[in-house]
């Protein structure tokens, strides 16, 4: 006992600053994971979510606003991120007559189109960002490929966009054509009814977004 007891004091000794060693590589290694991955929080007001329809007479268009959304920041490059839509504030912007804008709002919200009372948001949720080859500065620098949810429906779109960091702010903006059909929006469409002559509706309707983040919190992994 009198050899054995030095001994155990001696290695709890050694121990000791080993698991403290362990411990604070433990902590440099979080923080600076948690350095390099920041989370940006969409600002609704500064964002803006426009779209257009066309049909064989002409076409529609209005906006719709960003309930709320988050960028995904690694270092000085955009990630990832995640937007909710609110479409119960869809608007018309070329129907000036009161009535006739609001019949074709109500109509857009209804299960002809968007559904929404039963689906009042839609999500888009980035899967990858790839480096578009030789981009002019101030032109798309990026190909979005991410998850696209309306009516409880979910297809996978790809889009040009400029996307960049600077100053606290992570930015994206570009258009993005979807086709409506994939989300159970088959109204007047020529592919799923015949003899429309001229009331027939594009499948394709386009979304034009500039998104601004701005950094919130920090991001765990």
């Amino acid at each position: 006992m009198k050899i054995l007891l030095p001994l155990l004091l001696a290695g709890a000794m050694f121990a000791a600053p080993a698991s403290a060693q362990r411990m604070a590589a433990k902590k440099t290694a979080a923080a600076s994971t948690t350095a390099a991955n920041a989370v940006y929080k969409l600002d609704p007001q500064l964002s803006t979510l426009g779209w257009v329809g066309k049909k064989v007479t002409g076409q529609h268009n209005g906006t719709v606003q960003f309930k709320e959304g988050e960028m995904l920041v690694k270092g000085n490059q955009v990630a990832g991120g995640t937007f909710v839509v609110d479409m119960t504030t869809i608007k018309d912007e070329d129907i000036a007559d009161a009535g006739g804008n609001a019949k074709l709002v109500g109509h857009l919200k209804s299960d002809d189109f968007f559904s929404v009372q039963k689906n009042p948001t839609a999500t888009f949720k980035i899967t990858s960002l790839t480096p578009l080859k030789e981009a002019d500065a101030g032109d798309n620098n990026m190909t979005v490929t991410g998850d696209l949810t309306i009516k409880g429906i979910t297809n996978s779109i790809s889009f040009p966009a400029k996307v960049g960091v600077k100053n606290g702010l992570a930015a994206a903006s570009g258009t993005a054509t979807i086709d409506r059909t994939k989300y159970d929006i088959k109204f007047r469409s020529q592919s799923f009814f015949e003899n429309l002559g001229d009331k027939v509706i594009d499948n394709d309707f386009t979304m034009s977004f500039n998104v601004i983040a701005k950094q919130k919190a920090v991001a765990q992994q």
